[in-house]
């Protein structure tokens, strides 16, 4: 489906309930599969990757059943089933990543596939240290698709070379069934959703600054309700500074610190969004966004700030357009191993857009304050947030923009469109 994009006339107003975070839905059904009993989850995010974890765990053996898109339950004896055809994780590298670290555990032998861009993702980030916890993977070179071989499995203590949500659940995940106390050292602190749905759900997890270590543990079932997706309410976010006269309310959003990265830059670059009632909700910190249409002046993206907004940094460079002054975004060199390689891909369709910005190896140089020209068809390279950013890059081009390809928003927020129609 292609799409064409006008300048907006006028600005952005009203609310919107943003959907639900992707991370947690996957956890959610995961750890709710592994544990003995009944689990109601509420706001799950039905898109194309979470129901592919769903379904995977379905084939395992697992009850669940929707009773209607946002909300099911899980029904688990805390064992999973054999299952002889290959589990199909569709798009969702958080889908092959973590059940990796579930599986390797299992006294049954199971295959991993995906889809065309999935199997050309890196896996072996968490083959590596699966296989120093006596995990038996075989790879395409580091690749889908994976043949694990379930064994008994012993604990590591484990220095990552990246700060990676995905590599440490799948230690974790893999260190519920391993002997003795099995520890993830970062450099830095990646988002923390397994570590808070884990102890949420009862087991034995302790958490120091960047390590983390967890001992054999049994789950219990428990209701899960979802926050808002960070991830996603970071293109209405986005949104709202840059289009002019724009004032709205996003609710229910994720207010995890290990995500909150682009609320941080947004205030570095003087953006004007207020968090309004914040609360906990099953472990996670949750509130409203209001966010009003801003001056903005550029800063530096680097470091530490890069884990806890990887996945919103095409959208940020959008932001930066609108910064006065240059603004640098570095050490993101994980984002050429996302989808697509973003980086590239950024930089590529921004400047068919008429975008000033240059490619560094790690990241992005964007001058601002600019005119988008557009007028150009762009690319999406099965992106689900290229096809966003670039969609709100459109909002505010002197003429319209042709996003290519533009279904593949549903692989994390099908309602990305009438969300936007709304306000």
């Amino acid at each position: 489906m292609d799409i064409v994009v006008s300048c907006l006339k006028k600005g952005l107003r009203g609310e919107i309930v943003i959907p639900a975070d992707k991370s947690i839905s996957h956890r959610a059904v995961m750890f709710s599969a592994l544990a003995k009993g009944k689990s109601t989850i509420k706001n799950f995010l039905y898109a194309a990757d979470c129901r592919s974890t769903a379904g995977l765990f379905k084939n395992l053996g697992v009850d669940i059943e929707f009773i209607n898109e946002n909300t099911l339950t899980v029904n688990s004896k805390g064992i999973l089933s054999p299952y002889l055809p290959p589990l199909d994780c569709g798009n969702s590298g958080t889908t092959m990543r973590l059940v990796s670290g579930i599986l390797a555990g299992q006294r049954f032998d199971s295959t991993l596939i995906g889809d065309e861009s999935l199997s050309k993702r890196p896996m072996k980030r968490v083959i590596t240290p699966l296989s120093l916890m006596g995990a038996e993977i075989e790879s395409n070179d580091g690749r889908a698709p994976l043949k694990i071989h379930g064994t008994a499995l012993h604990s590591i203590e484990y220095n990552s070379p990246i700060a990676s949500a995905q590599v440490k659940s799948s230690i974790l995940l893999a260190g519920l069934s391993a002997d003795g106390v099995t520890t993830v050292i970062e450099p830095y602190k990646s988002r923390n959703h397994t570590e808070i749905l884990l102890e949420y759900m009862g087991a034995d997890i302790a958490v120091e600054e960047n390590r983390v270590s967890i001992q054999k543990s049994s789950l219990t079932a428990r209701d899960i309700f979802v926050a808002g997706d960070i991830s996603s309410a970071a293109f209405f976010i986005v949104a709202a500074l840059i289009v002019p006269d724009s004032d709205i309310i996003i609710r229910n959003v994720g207010l995890n610190e290990t995500r909150t990265g682009i609320i941080d830059v947004v205030k570095r670059m003087g953006g004007n969004l207020e968090i309004l009632d914040e609360r906990i909700v099953s472990g996670e910190k949750i509130g409203d966004l209001r966010i009003r249409y801003s001056d903005l002046k550029s800063c530096e993206i680097n470091g530490a700030d890069i884990p806890r907004l990887i996945d919103e940094l095409p959208v940020i460079a959008l932001l930066a357009t609108q910064a006065e002054g240059e603004t640098r975004i570095t050490n993101a060199e994980d984002l050429r191993n996302k989808e697509a390689d973003r980086i590239t891909a950024v930089v590529t369709e921004f400047r068919k857009l008429g975008i000033d910005i240059d490619e560094l190896p790690d990241g992005f140089i964007i001058n601002g304050k600019q005119k988008i020209a557009g007028g150009s068809e762009v690319e999406v390279y099965h992106d689900h947030r290229l096809a966003m950013t670039l969609y709100i890059a459109g909002l505010i081009a002197k003429k319209e923009t042709l996003v290519k390809e533009f279904q593949w928003v549903d692989i994390s927020m099908p309602e990305f469109l009438s969300l936007i129609q709304r306000l």
